[in-house]
């Protein structure tokens, strides 16, 4: 019986370990969707759209690991919250990935010498650097179990999203030019790709907190009431 409940624990922290390593590659396609927006560079943001299946095989691979776990052994109190939090994390993990391609996906619409304006890029570069440190954070956070740097995404993200309605602004705003109006609706999208991958930082950092007290909350931010209740799991 101890064996097994060590082969257990072994398999758990092999599948957090996986699931570590797919929020590294998470931040590996926000850099290059990031540089090939910056660079108007199609033949990078063709490698971010190709190189999702290793984030999609990453999250079936962790899915079905937890799955077998599961049908194993009946985990209960902490190991079975940091299980539901796998599962929850990997997904998340998915989604940001597919935001990468999405942003990929803009480059080659916008053509290869699109024209652009310089408030906007500012503001996409800034809305990159802060969703990738959330990323960042966010898997630090859940490696260390760190409460502190789980609840203090929620603050930076208030930041992400006013880029994100700043961005909007400016692209209503832009002038008369057509072709730097298509561009500018173009780079909406990409700030609404980018506050969702901030978003799903935040539901990382609210399971990284559900982990460690075995509460569920949702994380304030600059849309949610202070005092929200805590959710018992």
């Amino acid at each position: 019986m101890q064996e097994t409940r060590h082969q257990f624990r072994e398999t758990l922290k092999e599948l957090e370990r996986q699931v570590l390593g797919g929020i590294d590659l998470v931040i590996a396609q926000l850099d290059r969707s990031l540089e090939s927006i910056s660079y108007q560079d199609v033949e990078l943001a063709a490698m971010v759209v190709a190189d999702d299946d290793r984030i999609d095989g990453r999250y079936l691979e962790v899915h079905q690991g937890i799955l077998s776990l599961l049908a194993r052994q009946a985990p209960v109190a902490g190991d079975l919250r940091i299980v539901a939090a796998l599962l929850h994390v990997i997904r998340c993990v998915e989604r940001m990935g597919d935001q990468c391609v999405n942003i990929a996906k803009l480059v080659p619409l916008s053509g290869y010498e699109a024209p652009k304006d310089k408030d906007i890029l500012e503001a996409i570069e800034r809305m990159g650097q802060l969703a990738r440190s959330q990323v960042s954070q966010a898997k630090e956070a859940l490696a260390s179990r760190n409460v502190e740097l789980a609840q203090d995404l929620a603050r930076q993200d208030s930041e992400i999203n006013r880029l994100n309605r700043e961005i909007f602004k400016r692209a209503v705003d832009v002038g008369d030019n057509l072709d730097v109006r298509e561009w500018a609706m173009f780079m909406i999208l990409v700030a609404r790709c980018l506050e969702r991958v901030g978003d799903n930082t935040v539901d990382i950092a609210e399971q990284v907190v559900f982990v460690v007290t075995g509460l569920f909350r949702e994380l304030a931010d600059a849309s949610t009431p202070p005092g929200a209740a805590a959710q018992p799991a």
